[in-house]
């Protein structure tokens, strides 16, 4: 027998596992369904506060269905997101309750912890699921515009790591940063999407003018219209491809939040922000929490969200117009080599307690 017959002896029990392991994965998926449904109707926010439900008294609380919101209960105490109290008869006279260790998980008062809000991105991206296939075949990309609800469910889930440290937590990791805010600067955002993180800002320092930069028409509207309605006279947005940025020494400090593993020609914004800083400037940039190789990345915990997310949007819009694809886990180690080809000579990294999912880079 050759070696390679050797390693390929069937191993039934670990294909008794791997049939485990991939029927959690289909339950997995499906209850990421259920639970993305469940965030968008309010039915979990509902539920909190550990009080009892029947169907038809939930359903008449959340203003909806009983018949669908039977179903939807089957799921969750199927998965063991709620527990079940049975009837002895009729289903109908089931009762449950969403258990307080369960409610900062699934509910709008977990704010960035809120995974349900998370699920809501696995029924976006089957979307595309069929252009991403495509993409297979001809190497490529997806545009945004095949991703019409990406930025609203972007500006969800950052709009609350920002209500929960963008003052407290990210801001301060800028040295004398809230000193200089105080005292009146000009601020750029890089990727600013709907303008949540300059918002909150230009009311926080009004010494201050911020400047946000995006490529989406329908996020630099909708930032627009909220800095109107605000009357923030300090905050502006404009839309541009970050990568084509030309401005010189013009801002003291520079941000960006997500948005640089998902541009395409990524050195290129880099280097532009470089260029924009006045000397002795600071740039602020939050990245996914992850490392560069992938084998150190395997066992993480969210690794294979990170890599799935990356191959059905990220690195796929990337991709457009033979952009550089760099992928959502692009890493620690390649995130410092990026910023200093920029043109940086110093770059640490920092962590935000309240945001476990980006590493954050002070560069200078």
């Amino acid at each position: 027998m050759s070696d390679t017959e050797a390693t390929r002896q069937f191993d039934k029990d670990r294909a008794k596992a791997f049939m485990a392991s991939m029927l959690g994965i289909v339950n997995g998926g499906s209850l990421s369904l259920m639970c993305s449904v469940g965030h968008r109707t309010g039915l979990f926010d509902r539920m909190a506060g550990q009080t009892s439900f029947t169907s038809a008294e939930l359903a008449a609380e959340a203003g909806l269905d009983e018949r669908y919101v039977r179903e939807w209960l089957a799921a969750m105490a199927a998965g063991g997101i709620v527990d079940l109290t049975p009837a002895p008869e009729d289903d109908r006279e089931n009762r449950f309750v969403l258990p307080a260790e369960h409610e900062k998980l699934v509910t709008r008062a977990g704010g960035p912890l809120n995974m349900a809000a998370v699920a809501q991105y696995i029924a976006l991206l089957g979307q595309v699921e069929d252009d991403v296939v495509e993409a297979f075949r001809t190497g490529s990309g997806v545009p945004y515009s095949r991703y019409p609800a990406f930025q609203a469910l972007m500006a969800e889930q950052s709009g609350a790591r920002f209500d929960a440290a963008l003052l407290a937590e990210m801001l301060p990791l800028i040295p004398n940063g809230i000193e200089a805010l105080t005292a009146g600067v000009h601020l750029a955002d890089v990727g600013s999407g709907s303008g949540k993180a300059l918002l909150m800002m230009g009311e926080a320092y009004p010494e201050s003018t911020f400047v946000g930069y995006d490529i989406s028409s329908e996020g630099i509207s909708v930032a627009n219209a909220e800095a109107a309605a605000r009357s923030l006279t300090n905050v502006s947005f404009v839309e541009i491809d970050v990568a084509e940025l030309d401005a010189d020494a013009e801002f003291d400090l520079v941000t960006s939040f997500d948005a640089i593993h998902d541009q395409g020609r990524p050195r290129h914004v880099l280097a532009g922000i470089h260029r924009a800083l006045k000397p002795g400037g600071t740039y602020l940039c939050a990245e996914p929490k992850a490392a560069s190789r992938l084998e150190d990345n395997i066992g993480e915990p969210m690794a294979p969200y990170l890599y799935a997310v990356s191959t059905m949007h990220c690195m796929s819009v990337a991709l457009v117009d033979g952009g550089e694809g760099l992928g959502t886990a692009w890493g620690e180690d390649r995130a410092h080599e990026y910023l200093k080809e920029a043109g940086f000579t110093s770059v640490t990294t920092q962590e935000v307690p309240s945001d476990r999912a980006n590493l954050y880079y002070v560069a200078t």
